[in-house]
């Protein structure tokens, strides 16, 4: 983790961190970066719901960012990456996945399915080139299905709380009894600090759903450079689901990095700091190994 952490600055990262970039990320932004912040668009398919993202245009291998279930693009890490990628005239990309944020569709209707569809249309149509994918909670989950199925547009992964089949491990882990009686019930109801309701519910539909899209039985066929940082005080995902990421993706090339205090949003300025070098550490191998 030192070795990540204490990286020299390279190129626009040092000017960012020294006008406080990221420790201004919360409410107090530079007003330049208000007057630069990227537009919501607006990406039309076929019979589905329509996709709300910004982009930034610029320089391979591009980064797409992929929020967390229930969360959205406006998150403190998402624009703290479009502030990075910027600054060193790399492509970056965020949206929300149907149901979310600014995007069309239903939440409690939507499954694993259903996003990682939203990812690869992401990546087929809208993203230029190779991606460094960069996926938070399930949206780590989300980055391993979407490099599976696209190996030509995965540059280099970066998990962040990575939540590879949690759902269904954490339903599975019940008692029997409790999960008879949820089953009859019809779903299940998940205590939370990240809603305001303070809980999410889930179908035994989208959980039966969601088993279709387990990656952590077996190895998983995936090559590219990996990068998964988790915090020990994760209280919503495990930090041993990283380890077992790392342990099963077939990449010769795989860091794990455990966050001491870390929790599971890792939106603490030193977290996002550190997401950062790590992007900025494979940008940087990835142009030189080309």
């Amino acid at each position: 983790m030192a070795a990540v952490a204490l990286r020299s600055c390279r190129r626009g990262l040092s000017h960012i961190l020294s006008n406080g970039g990221f420790a201004a990320l919360s409410t107090k932004r530079l007003e330049g970066d208000r007057r630069h912040k990227s537009t919501v668009q607006y990406a039309s398919r076929p019979e589905l719901p329509k996709l709300a993202y910004r982009r930034v245009k610029g320089k391979s291998p591009g980064v797409v960012f992929l929020p967390g279930y229930g969360s959205n693009m406006n998150g403190q890490k998402a624009e703290a990456l479009e502030e990075f990628c910027r600054s060193l005239g790399h492509s970056y990309l965020r949206f929300d996945y149907t149901g979310h944020g600014a995007s069309e569709g239903v939440l409690a209707e939507g499954t694993i399915g259903t996003w990682k569809k939203d990812v690869l249309f992401v990546l087929d149509e809208l993203a230029e080139g190779p991606q460094i994918l960069v996926g938070s909670s399930i949206g780590g989950w989300l980055m391993l299905l979407a490099a599976i199925a696209r190996p030509e547009k995965t540059a280099a992964l970066v998990g962040i709380s990575t939540a590879a089949d949690h759902l269904v491990t954490a339903f599975n882990s019940l008692p029997l009894e409790t999960r008879k009686e949820l089953e009859e019930k019809g779903e299940w109801t998940v205590p939370t600090k990240h809603s305001e309701e303070g809980f999410y519910k889930f179908s035994m539909d989208f959980l039966r759903e969601a088993e279709n899209h387990c990656v952590l039985q077996s190895p998983i066929p995936v090559t590219c450079p990996v990068r998964l940082i988790h915090g020990l005080k994760d209280e919503d995902v495990p930090w041993h689901i990283s380890m077992q990421v790392a342990e099963r993706v077939l990449s010769p090339d795989v860091d794990v990095i455990l966050r001491r205090h870390g929790q599971h949003r890792m939106s603490e300025k030193d977290d996002i700091k550190l997401m950062v070098y790590t992007i900025d550490d494979l940008i940087d191998k990835l142009t030189t190994l080309v």
